[in-house]
């Protein structure tokens, strides 16, 4: 695995432990020569991941908007940082530099970044693995609801299966690096209809 793609927040949340654990996880990808993609932000959990990533020695490439970046909020001290023209075209570049996706705690803007990698995956349209660092169970209520979904038929389980969840970096670097994606068709009725 040479890069992984992070998904974070732009803040830090009420809990000290999620910007504990942002370094850490950036340490570890240092340490491990992996480079670590991000949004580009130079705040929140994105600033620190990404500060921790290049104390370390590692190379950190960002992909900020055009729009915030001329808010003063892009990294100044990155590896690379790729000004592009709108969130779409961030997602896009991001996923195409990266080996893999994690999701660290953050707001919609974090989720709605995992959902789409994760849809992609589902679809066949990448074969990468996805997962969650889930720090003190900020994702548990998210865990649940996927469970939920599986519950009432409108997504199987070897699809729940693509989400890799773990507490602790390194345990999910290691899953990554196993990593099978699943040989099944996303259409519930297989039928075709």
């Amino acid at each position: 695995m040479q890069s992984i793609c992070i998904f974070c927040g732009s803040s830090f949340g009420t809990d000290p432990a999620y910007e504990d654990a942002a370094r850490d996880t950036g340490k570890i990808l240092a340490e491990a020569g992996i480079t670590l993609v991000y949004g580009g932000g130079n705040v929140g959990l994105m600033g620190a991941i990404a500060d921790a990533a290049l104390d370390a020695g590692g190379e950190v490439i960002g992909v900020i908007p055009r729009a915030l970046m001329e808010r003063e909020i892009g990294h100044p001290g990155l590896t690379e940082l790729h000004v592009v023209g709108s969130m779409h075209e961030r997602k896009a570049k991001m996923a195409a530099l990266s080996n893999g996706f994690v999701a660290l705690p953050g707001g919609t803007g974090t989720l709605e970044e995992l959902f789409e990698v994760l849809t992609w995956a589902q679809l066949g349209e990448h074969h990468k693995p996805c997962g969650l660092l889930d720090f003190a169970g900020y994702f548990e209520p998210l865990l649940a609801v996927f469970d939920h979904m599986v519950e009432r038929g409108f997504l199987k389980e070897q699809h729940r299966k693509m989400l890799l969840v773990e507490r602790e970096p390194a345990a999910l670097l290691e899953r990554f690096a196993r990593y099978e994606p699943p040989r099944v068709a996303k259409w519930i009725d297989e039928s075709g209809t």
